[in-house]
């Protein structure tokens, strides 16, 4: 604590007190016999040179002067005597003075002038400064004139225990391996202490443990703290605090002392196997689970921590083996054990395993601890499900004659119910397998018919899924896929292989093979027949062309006249009749297109277009172009000069704004003004034939059978005035038609 710190400090103060005066003493005695032994010096040299016979008289410094030392923290009431100069030429009679100069002259450290005696007027700290040069000088004190010649002197401060030893980088912490062995070193603790290391035991530290026994222990020297207990078990404890303590004067009564802390971690080995907190689980799964399914978990404890800590599973032996599998949970390092395969409880209704747990990393020096792993059984039990009906197939596959009749039987799938009430099953073919609906299957026994004549070239297989569901219980209900083949007769006819055109030149030679026709059958064995072409019976006397079977289901159709004309005949139809050898054996008459071509002399193919005229010889391309260009032109002038003749003709019915001339008559008649607004309509006057429902018409002539030179008909109204007592101005509208006679 701070109040024992003090009390330890000024203990060691009244010591170094007591030692203070005994120095001063000595210190006086030492400067007396000092003084006696320069004088003598002095007398000395004087007699020799009076024996030489030369002037006596001093050539060089002779007062006495001498390092010395102060102690530090003095606190007594006068000031600390430090020290006295002296000089030879000083015969006591006070003409000397001495002068003192250099650092702490006169603040720290002052002088009798007279006497040459130093003293410390202020506490000195020797951590603050060790020691201080001063210059020493004796003058004349009248005139202040230099009697010698400046000389410097250190005054040291004497150091004495007033620092107690303190730990700059506490507190500190430490690992250390748990199971240690004794004298294991853990951490190096080290104390500074500001006192002169040499001076006496000022600055001498030792250390001790005050907290942490019998754990620890620290080597009084050095520092160095090791382990004092063997198997130091992290699991039982793992920090431990610690105080460590350094105390100066080498450890003896009076010393000052500082103390740090340490916290010490014991870390993790492996030293404990897994275990398991019970030696049997047990465990149940239904037998309607899938592969995969969790059955249960179990968990070995391992007190140890991380890598050492990690738990490893698996089946030592066990009949479950086969239907079980084992894993592990990395974040709960708990073991997992899921459906391998699937079970049966009307099989077998217990599975038994033995799970083991054992230590991945094993530390070698433990070894002879025992075993790093431990067992225990799993016994699964098999719980009874209400499980779908099975098929005895996983698939079903039939075949059918293609175009059967409806009704015909295709097969027969068969489930049944293997739990222990063994319901009977009904059996349906769902509608989105089997879309055409072009099976049916009886509900109480499984069997499969058609519907209707299937056809293979349309739909060679057909794959349906039919259910079987459980009568009773939970209507359980299972499928099976149905695949089922449409075998091939032989109901298509063999046709072309190709339905290109034959081109054949005008100059062909009699004789000359102009195409090779095949053929195809849409029916499955269509590979392993042959084809048979012959001629149609109404080509039978073509005189054109002629047709060769070459057996390998193939013919060679051959020119048969001499040349061609194409403006008389351009294409020729040639129908070939092909037999097949199926059972029954079909046949089916295609038709052969030959077009006569141009050609030049070397029978290259220049056109097989149709000419409807011959151009002249002399007329040229560049002539045709010119007689186009001017049959557009006249077209284009044509076009334009009716749009312009529509443009000018003029409209059929008469408006008001047309041809329209006014007359203004004015006579001296007073208006109604503002009253009189329902006089008149202004529309009629704008419009006189329209307010009869009349517009007259250019187009057509008027039915006025009488006339002949002509009529006019005035329309006339009165303008309403906007102010009354005025004059009205009325106009009349004439607009006259004049009947012609056609």
């Amino acid at each position: 604590s701070p109040e024992l710190r003090a009390a330890r400090m000024w203990e060691g103060r009244g010591l170094w007190v007591w030692l203070l005066f005994l120095c001063a003493a000595l210190g006086g005695v030492s400067a007396v016999m000092q003084k006696a032994h320069r004088r003598h010096l002095s007398l000395h040299r004087h007699r020799e040179r009076g024996k030489e016979g030369q002037v006596l008289h001093r050539s060089k410094r002779g007062w006495v002067w001498n390092q010395f030392f102060v102690i530090e923290e003095y606190t007594g009431p006068d000031p600390v005597l430090v020290g006295r100069l002296h000089s030879d030429v000083d015969s006591g009679d006070g003409n000397i003075k001495y002068i003192l100069s250099g650092e702490g002259a006169g603040t720290i450290f002052v002088i009798d002038d007279k006497t040459g005696n130093i003293h410390a007027t202020k506490t000195l700290d020797r951590e603050e400064q060790a020691q201080y040069t001063l210059t020493a000088q004796a003058v004349a004190r009248d005139t202040n004139k230099p009697l010698e010649p400046p000389s410097e002197f250190i005054v040291k401060v004497q150091d004495i225990n007033d620092n107690p030893p303190e730990f700059l980088h506490g507190p500190y912490y430490a690992r250390v391996p748990e199971m240690s062995n004794v004298g294991t070193s853990v951490i190096t603790v080290t104390a500074s202490d500001a006192d002169d290391p040499t001076y006496g035991n000022s600055a001498r530290l030792v250390y001790s443990i005050l907290q942490g026994q019998p754990y620890f222990s620290v080597e009084p020297q050095t520092g160095v703290i090791r382990t004092a207990l063997p198997n130091m078990d992290r699991e039982a404890r793992q920090e431990y605090d610690v105080v460590i303590q350094a105390k100066d004067m080498g450890g003896h009564m009076g010393g000052l002392s500082g103390i740090t802390e340490v916290k010490i971690t014991l870390t993790d080995v492996n030293d404990n196997p897994p275990k398991f907190p019970q030696s049997v689980y047990n465990m149940a799964i239904s037998e309607d689970k899938v592969p995969g399914e969790e059955v249960g978990r179990l968990k070995a404890k391992d007190l140890d921590l991380g890598e050492n800590g990690l738990v490893e599973y698996r089946f030592v032996e066990g009949d479950g083996m086969g239907v079980l599998e084992i894993s592990k949970d990395s974040e709960t390092q708990e073991a997992v054990i899921k459906l391998k395969r699937t079970v049966d409880y009307e099989t077998k209704k217990t599975y038994t395993v033995k799970v083991e747990a054992s230590n991945p990393h094993v530390d070698s020096r433990f070894m002879a601890w025992g075993p790093y792993k431990d067992t225990a059984t799993v016994k699964v039990n098999v719980e009874d499900a209400d499980e779908p009906p099975v098929f005895m197939l996983p698939s079903y596959t039939f075949e059918v004659d293609e175009n059967a009749p409806s009704g015909t039987p295709v097969g027969r799938v068969h489930a049944m119910d293997t739990d222990t009430s063994n319901n009977p099953v009904r059996y349906m073919i769902p509608r989105y397998t089997d879309l055409g609906q072009f099976f049916t299957i009886t509900p109480e026994d499984g069997f499969i018919k058609t519907t209707q004549p299937l056809d293979r070239e349309n739909q060679a297989w057909h794959n349906i899924s039919v259910s079987a569901t459980e009568i009773g219980g939970h209507h359980q209900d299972a499928k099976v896929r149905v695949n089922i083949k449409v075998k091939d007769v032989n109901d298509n006819a063999p046709e072309f292989a190709t339905n290109n055109e034959v081109l054949v030149c005008e100059n062909v030679t009699p004789g000359k093979l102009i195409e090779t026709v095949s053929a195809i059958d849409k029916d499955e064995m269509a590979h392993q027949q042959h084809f048979h072409f012959s001629l149609a019976p109404e080509a039978a006397k073509n005189h054109n062309f002629s047709l060769k079977d070459n057996r390998d289901s193939t013919a060679s159709v051959y020119v048969t006249r001499k040349g061609f004309n194409r403006m008389t005949q351009s294409i020729y139809m040639l129908p070939i009749e092909i037999n097949d050898n199926g059972s029954p054996p079909m046949s089916s008459t295609n038709t052969l297109t030959i077009r006569v071509c141009s050609c030049d002399s070397k029978d290259t193919i220049l056109s097989c277009n149709v000419e409807p005229f011959v151009l002249p010889a002399g007329l040229s391309t560049g002539a045709l172009i010119a007689i186009l260009a001017c049959i557009v032109i006249l077209l284009a002038i044509v076009v334009l000069f009716v749009a312009l003749r529509r443009q000018k003709k003029e409209p059929l019915i008469v408006f008001e704004e047309e041809d329209i001339r006014e007359n203004i008559i004015t006579y001296d008649d007073e208006g109604g003004g503002e009253e009189d607004t329902e006089a008149f309509d202004i529309a009629t006057l704008q419009n006189p034939d329209g307010a009869n429902g009349f517009l007259p018409r250019k187009d057509i002539k008027p039915e006025l059978q009488g006339w002949t030179e002509g009529a006019v008909t005035t329309s006339c109204g009165v303008i309403r005035s906007r102010v009354k007592k005025k004059k009205a101005r009325v106009g009349c509208t004439a607009r006259a038609w004049r009947l012609g006679h056609e």
